[in-house]
């Protein structure tokens, strides 16, 4: 009887296959994390820039307050807007890919 050397001729196939589709499907848990971590880091980061501004819009020039919140609220649309497509693309990652 001849003796088999090493891990890889010692595993049996249907472990190996299932071992391989574990590790698929971590690698792909964890792109959704960074896909969605980073889709949601960015507008927030954004969106207090944008809520700061106005503010100190609104501080040195208090006449133009409804003009500046209507832009405001434009602003905020957008970049939540940015959020959702990055959130989506996260789903679109776990689901479908």
């Amino acid at each position: 009887m001849e003796r088999k050397k090493g891990a890889v001729e010692m595993v049996d196939p249907v472990i190996a296959d299932v071992a391989l589709a574990l590790l698929q499907q971590e690698q792909k848990l964890i792109g959704v994390g960074i896909a969605a971590g980073t889709a949601v880091i960015g507008p927030g980061a954004g969106m207090g820039y944008l809520i700061g501004q106005t503010i100190a819009s609104i501080h040195r020039q208090p006449e133009a307050f409804e003009q500046t919140r209507t832009l405001m609220f434009l602003g905020i649309g957008l970049v939540e807007a940015f959020a959702l497509y990055g959130i989506v693309f996260a789903l679109l990652i776990a689901f479908v890919l």
